[in-house]
């Protein structure tokens, strides 16, 4: 979890501020996951914070759901061209890759459990 929150503050994710009136926050919640490193056995617990999205009402908190993916055949043709031009390709796994969509809507959430700042437990994120 402090992996989680610290890799929010470097990313500048949110600011806290007071929920405007007519707006709603969501909840959040901490959601665990067990991960066995690759280069080793060792498993650890991988922590991620993730809206409570049931709570949210089509027209009010969102106009439509996205998820940007690659396309299959864009991986097909890297891959080809790497072959054929005999070049290296790595992989790399981006923690923060979510948090470099562009939103529309003004999304407020709830202080993640555990993390809220003392002295501001008023304020949403």
């Amino acid at each position: 979890m402090q992996e989680e929150m610290k890799s929010f503050q470097e990313n500048h994710t949110y600011d806290l501020v007071k929920l405007p009136k007519g707006k709603r926050s969501l909840k959040n919640k901490w959601f665990y996951k067990l991960k066995t490193e690759e280069t080793s056995s060792k498993t650890r617990f991988r922590a991620r914070l993730v809206v409570k999205g049931f709570n949210q009402k089509k027209g009010v908190d969102f106009e439509e759901n996205f998820s940007p993916m690659v396309k299959l055949s864009s991986i097909r043709v890297v891959l080809g061209l790497a072959a054929s031009l005999d070049l290296e390709v790595e992989q790399l796994d981006v923690k923060t890759a979510f948090l470099h969509g562009d939103l529309e809507e003004e999304i407020y959430l709830d202080q993640p459990e555990g993390f809220e700042v003392k002295g501001k437990e008023d304020l949403v994120c």
